[in-house]
C-alpha cells in the first residue's frame, strides 16, 4: 500500500521520509493497513517557509473570509461525518456512538462555528484608543502557529480541527498541523476537508498545512525555529517541557495543556445526604472513556468516618462492576501501568482492580487505590502521580484540618471540586477549604464533576503549572482562547488612513467593543 501524501503549500505532497509507521486498532492490538510518512526536517522547513508566506498574506485577508472558511469546513466535516466517525474509531478504541458521532463531532464543528462569530465580531482583538494622545493598540495575529494535538480527543483537540486550531486560524495565524500518531487516518480526513473549505473561501493556500510524525529531534527544531509565531500543545507533561524548552530559546510562545490530577473533596454532609447519587457521579466520571480525559477526577479526599466508609464500599462495588474500557494506545497502558506502579511503591493500598487486562485489546482493570492523610503528606508528590486512566487514589483524612494541610500541597491543576451537603451543614468546612485549594486549579465546581468541559466563552480549561505552562490562558473557551495567537500591537501618532481598520475613529463592524477614551463602546 502507498505511503500517505503530507499536505504542504496547498499541495498533497511524497513526504521526505525517514520512514513510516502505521496507525493500530487499540481494540484488537492489530495495526491497520494505511502507512504513514515520518517527515524529515525538509519538510518542517518546507511548511514553515510556506506558512510565513501566508502569515503576510493572512494578515491583509478580511476577516469575513477565515469566518466563511472555518463555517464551510464544518459543514464539510458534518457532510462528511460518517467516514470521520469510522476511521476515529478504528483508531482509537473510542465508541462511535454517543462518543464520537454524538458528542464530540458537533462540540468539533460547534467550535469551528464559533471560532468564525468571533473572528466575524472582531471584539477578541481588544482595540484600545486614546483619542487625546493619538495612540491605538490591538491584537494583531501572531504569525505561524504549530499546534500538536493529543491522542484522546481526534476530533475536538486534533491538531487541524480542534480547538487550538479554531482559535489559531480565527485570529489570522496559518497553522502547520502535526498529527498524533494515534490517529494520523482521522487527521488525512480532515485535512482534506480544511483544504477543500480553504480554496473555496480563498485563503492563501499555505494557511492550513500538515505532517504526520517527526523525529523527537526534529519536532524540537520546529518548536525552536524563529519563523513561528506559537505552538498550541496539548499531551504528556515530559514531551510538552521538552518542546517548551526549545520554544523559549527563541522566546516564542508555547501554549501548553500537560496534565492534572483534578482534586475531589466529598465532604461528610454529602455523604450523609446522598451517598449513593455521589458514587455513582464519581464512578461515571472515573471510568466514563477508560479515564482517558485531561479532567478525569484522579484523586478524591474524604474525612474519616462511618459514611466514608460506606462510601469506599459504595465505590468498590461500582468500579468492580463497571465494564472495563479499552485504552487508546499500548504506550498508554505502560504509562498507566507505571503510574500505578508508583502509588503502590508509595504506600497506596489497591481497594478493587490494580491489574492489566480484563477489557477489550490494551485495557487495564478499573481502579482505586487509598492511602491515609498522613501517607499523603508524607509523599504528596508521588502520591499525585498522574495514572491517565481508569484508576483513581483515595486519600482518606483524619479531619478538615489534615485535609486543609494535604490541600496545601496540591500542585496546579486544572479542576478542583467540593460536594457538600445542599443543606448547608458542610458550609463552615467549605468556607475554610475552599480558599486553601482555590489557587492550585483552573476551574472550581461545586456538586458537580469536573469531566465534562463546556464550549462556553466563560470556561477556563486551563491552570496553575504543571496542569498549563501559564495560568493566565485557556484552551477552550471562545473568544478567550484565540487571544493566545495574537501580538500587541501598537500606534502613536499613526495618520488614519495607515491604521488597521479595527484602530480607525469608525467601527468597522459596528459590533466591535473597543475601548475608547477609558469606555467599552461599539460606536
Amino acid at each position: 500500500m502507498p505511503v500517505q501524501p503530507i499536505l504542504i503549500a496547498g499541495d498533497w505532497r511524497s513526504a521526505n521520509a525517514s520512514g513510516t509507521f502505521k496507525a493500530t486498532n487499540p481494540a484488537t492490538t492489530q495495526p491497520l493497513p494505511d502507512e504513514y510518512p515520518i517527515s524529515t526536517w525538509a519538510d518542517c522547513d518546507a511548511a514553515l517557509a510556506a506558512a510565513s508566506l501566508a502569515a503576510a498574506k493572512l494578515r491583509n485577508t478580511p476577516a469575513e473570509s477565515i469566518a466563511k472558511f472555518l463555517e464551510a469546513y464544518a459543514a464539510r466535516i458534518e457532510a462528511c461525518s460518517g467516514d470521520i466517525v469510522t476511521m476515529a474509531n478504528l483508531e482509537t478504541g473510542l465508541p462511535r456512538s454517543p462518543r464520537l458521532s454524538d458528542a464530540e463531532l458537533p462540540r468539533t464543528t460547534n467550535q469551528l462555528r464559533q471560532a468564525a462569530a468571533a473572528a466575524r465580531e472582531g471584539s477578541w482583538k481588544r482595540a484600545t484608543i486614546d483619542t487625546k494622545a493619538n495612540i491605538r493598540s490591538y491584537l494583531a495575529p501572531l504569525g505561524p502557529v504549530a499546534v500538536f494535538g493529543p491522542n484522546n480527543f481526534p476530533l475536538a483537540f486534533n491538531s487541524i480541527a480542534g480547538g487550538d486550531f479554531a482559535s489559531a486560524i480565527a485570529a489570522g495565524c496559518p497553522v502547520i498541523a502535526k498529527a498524533h500518531s494515534s490517529h494520523p487516518g482521522t487527521t488525512r480526513l480532515l485535512a482534506a476537508l480544511a483544504l477543500a473549505a480553504m480554496e473555496a473561501a480563498g485563503l492563501p493556500p499555505s494557511s492550513v498545512q500538515m505532517i504526520y510524525r517527526t523525529s523527537h529531534a526534529d519536532g524540537e527544531r520546529l518548536a525552536g525555529d524563529p519563523r513561528l509565531g506559537g505552538i498550541g500543545y496539548t499531551g504528556g507533561r515530559t514531551a510538552g517541557l521538552t518542546l517548551k524548552k526549545a520554544a523559549d530559546a527563541v522566546g516564542k510562545p508555547i501554549y501548553l495543556e500537560l496534565s492534572s490530577v483534578n482534586p475531589v473533596v466529598i465532604l461528610p454532609g454529602a455523604l450523609r445526604e446522598r451517598a449513593d447519587k455521589v458514587a455513582e457521579e464519581f464512578t461515571g466520571s472515573c471510568l466514563m472513556g477508560a479515564g482517558q480525559f485531561c479532567t478525569n477526577p484522579g484523586i478524591v479526599f474524604l474525612i474519616a468516618g462511618s459514611e466514608t466508609e460506606r462510601f469506599l464500599g459504595l465505590i468498590r462495588d461500582r468500579f468492580a462492576a463497571a465494564p472495563v474500557g479499552t485504552l487508546l494506545a499500548e504506550s498508554v497502558l505502560k504509562s498507566l501501568e507505571t503510574s500505578v506502579m508508583t502509588l503502590r511503591k508509595a504506600g497506596a493500598q489497591v481497594l478493587v482492580g490494580g491489574a492489566t487486562g480484563g477489557g477489550a485489546g490494551h485495557s487495564h482493570s478499573n481502579t482505586l487505590l487509598k492511602v491515609s492523610g498522613r501517607q499523603f503528606l508524607e509523599a504528596p508528590e508521588a502520591m499525585q502521580t498522574e495514572a491517565f486512566g481508569n484508576v483513581s487514589l483515595v486519600v482518606v483524612v483524619d479531619d478538615a484540618e489534615q485535609l486543609a494541610q494535604a490541600l496545601d500541597h496540591l500542585e496546579g491543576n486544572l479542576t478542583g471540586c467540593f460536594y457538600t451537603h445542599t443543606g448547608g451543614e458542610d458550609d463552615a468546612v467549605y468556607d475554610r477549604l475552599a480558599p486553601r485549594m482555590r489557587p492550585h486549579v483552573g476551574r472550581l465546581l461545586n456538586d458537580k464533576m469536573p469531566t465534562g468541559v463546556a464550549v462556553s466563552p466563560a470556561m477556563n480549561h486551563g491552570g496553575p503549572f504543571p496542569a498549563t505552562g501559564h495560568p493566565g490562558f485557556t484552551a477552550v473557551g471562545i473568544p478567550a482562547s484565540m487571544t493566545r495567537f495574537g501580538a500587541l500591537e501598537c500606534f502613536d501618532n499613526v495618520r488614519p488612513g495607515r491604521l488597521p481598520v479595527e484602530l480607525r475613529d469608525k467601527n468597522p463592524t459596528g459590533k466591535m467593543w473597543r475601548l475608547v477614551d477609558g469606555a467599552w463602546t461599539q460606536s
